[in-house]
């Protein structure tokens, strides 16, 4: 909407506004405008993706919106990113784009209902409003210029008219399901997009293993850590894609610990699950299990060489065709051996493994892995027929991620293994044949993450 005069969000410790001061902030502004030609990275593929939703919904007209900003405390608020169907139909992916609606009309013409930059003029929102005024939160585009990025009419937000009869993706469950389900597949753009991201989280976990050091000489060396990945996440894009898990020892059991509150202690294990989110909101999610000594005790080397057994065992039943569930079940099946090895499981694994049993999930819980893209957790909204009961398809992204966690105080557990989490995560697009490890610049074996640790360590010298 316009801001007048009453509605600016202005802070309840602001300076009156002379009306001298008005009229001086109102006149000597010199022209500013974007450079010519200036389109939102990947402006080809969008317009394709419009159409593909549009004829998913014949007549109707449909409304997509970017989000609103979210109140951290009084007046301020979180970091604004758009909502990824929103990202993913238009390019937008700044924090300028909060309350922007994307509709597409009954015809299938596409509209941008935006909030253009603030008139350099007596209304004073520019200068006076904390939320959206551009000395505030900085420049926007004005709609010739946000047309110009996306290919896309634009047309000023208070002249958004809603209807009875739209369907909005906030509200909308069919809709919101068929985005999720339309994003299943990636293009060649989204998965160079994945490998970016990729690429500067091994930067990232590069940097933390150097960091290690001064992380272990901290009282809160969890922190520590999640910083030195954050610093990374930040130059490199637009932030994590999620809160980064530094977990060290006991906590790894713990598997969403993003408190990162604890020391590091050179004895156990550093679980980090971490992963750079692009400037075009694409995510990396890897995770390792590294030995804070820089090698691995006996005791360790046993469970994460069953959990590198699960994940390969995994990874091997990637192939298009094949069951979204196939490769959980590889991994599960190499997890319920080792522990029914161990001693640990009481039962056989067959028995343990049926769907009216499921007692090695004690030490595992969760699935193996999930879709990976705009969103950590991907595609969320997909019917289970179309992606968990589905079949996998060229040019998918996903993670495969066993784990064992074996909580401190579990007495079914030899005292040796208590305390014990490892997870190992890599990301991995679905090739014609087969599938292409994303992430194999963290090396995965113990000997190799040894020797990786050895040499980032030695460099610090």
């Amino acid at each position: 909407m316009t801001l007048r005069p009453t509605q600016l969000h202005t802070g309840s410790h602001d300076l009156p506004v002379s009306s001298a001061l008005s009229d001086f902030m109102t006149g000597g502004w010199a022209t500013s405008s974007l450079p010519a030609g200036t389109r939102v990275p990947g402006f080809t593929h969008f317009a394709g993706r419009r159409a593909r939703l549009a004829a998913c919904f014949p007549g109707e007209r449909l409304l997509v919106p970017a989000g609103e900003l979210r109140v951290r405390s009084h007046d301020c608020d979180h970091r604004f990113r758009p909502h990824s169907a929103y990202a993913w139909l238009t390019g937008l992916t700044g924090e300028d784009q909060p309350g922007h609606v994307l509709v597409l009309e009954p015809d299938g013409e596409a509209v941008l209902y935006l909030r253009p930059r603030s008139p350099r003029d007596a209304d004073g929102a520019f200068y006076r409003d904390r939320k959206y005024g551009e000395f505030w939160v900085g420049r926007r585009p004005d709609l010739a210029e946000a047309e110009q990025l996306t290919g896309v009419r634009c047309a000023h937000l208070d002249d958004l008219a809603p209807r009875p009869s739209d369907r909005n993706a906030a509200q909308d469950a069919e809709l919101a399901t068929v985005l999720s389900e339309l994003r299943l597949v990636k293009d060649a753009w989204e998965v160079a997009e994945l490998q970016q991201a990729v690429d500067h989280t091994v930067t990232g976990f590069e940097d933390v293993v150097r960091s290690l050091p001064a992380a272990l000489r901290h009282p809160r060396g969890e922190r520590w850590i999640e910083g030195v990945f954050q610093l990374r996440a930040r130059a490199e894009g637009n932030g994590t894609g999620y809160e980064t898990i530094a977990a060290a020892g006991a906590h790894a059991c713990v598997l969403h610990w993003i408190r990162n509150d604890g020391p590091l202690d050179p004895d156990q294990l550093l679980l980090l699950d971490a992963g750079v989110e692009t400037d075009s909101l694409y995510t990396a999610d890897i995770t390792r299990t590294l030995p804070l000594s820089g090698r691995f005790s006996p005791v360790q080397r046993r469970v994460y060489e069953l959990v590198l057994a699960a994940q390969d065992a995994g990874i091997a039943a990637l192939k298009p065709g094949a069951g979204f569930r196939d490769f959980h079940r590889a991994c599960s099946g190499v997890l319920a051996e080792g522990l029914a090895d161990w001693g640990v499981l009481r039962i056989p694994a067959a028995q343990a493994l049926a769907a009216d049993s499921g007692l090695h999930r004690r030490y595992t819980l969760c699935s193996s892995g999930h879709m990976l893209g705009l969103d950590v957790h991907d595609c969320g909204r997909a019917r289970a027929e179309q992606y968990l009961d589905g079949v996998l398809t060229e040019g998918q992204v996903l993670t495969v991620e066993p784990g064992l966690y074996l909580q401190p105080d579990d007495e079914t557990l030899p005292r040796e293994l208590r305390g014990i989490g490892v997870r190992i995560e890599d990301d991995l697009v679905i090739t014609a044949d087969g599938a292409r490890l994303m992430s194999g610049g963290l090396p995965r074996t113990v000997d190799g993450v040894e020797e990786w640790m050895d040499g980032l360590l030695a460099g610090n010298g």
